[in-house]
């Protein structure tokens, strides 16, 4: 339900989502765009997977990678922001995290950060997931979502 209402909410207030995803590897757009109407709200997604793609395709700062790491709440949020400026979009949806197995950048298995920009609010959320591989990435999809949809219906 969180994708339909997000493109319903969106749609009334004449608004438009773009999505950044690294850990989601696209499912964030893939649910939104299996919702009938979706074209006239989704304007795309951009899979940044690796880092270095979070910088050229998305525009997050080079240093604040090089200090953080990709998974970062800042780097979410930089994320979402540049989802609405490569896509033109009113509402940037983010995903970042570690997925698993194993541990990245010294982050845990689990740890997922994901954020919405609107033209009025930015929120970043963290969490930790305990569940494997496919469970995190479904988590988080989820997550992203449910708050794209508390900020969108206002």
């Amino acid at each position: 339900m969180s994708a339909r209402g997000l493109l319903e909410h969106a749609a009334r207030r004449g608004w438009t989502v773009g999505v950044a995803e690294s850990l989601t590897g696209g499912l964030v757009t893939a649910t939104l765009v299996e919702v009938p109407g979706a074209s006239g709200v989704v304007r795309g997604g951009v899979v940044a997977y690796a880092t270095d793609l979070k910088a050229t395709l998305l525009g997050v700062d080079v240093g604040l990678l090089a200090e953080r790491g990709a998974v970062d709440p800042d780097v979410a949020t930089a994320m979402a922001q540049g989802a609405r400026r490569v896509t033109g979009a009113d509402v940037g949806l983010a995903t970042t995290g570690v997925a698993g197995p194993a541990p990245q950048d010294g982050r845990p298995p689990g740890l997922v950060y994901v954020a919405v920009v609107t033209p009025g609010a930015s929120v970043v959320r963290r969490l930790e997931v305990d569940e494997d591989r496919a469970g995190v990435r479904a988590t988080a999809v989820d997550a992203v979502l449910g708050l794209a949809v508390e900020l969108v219906a206002g």
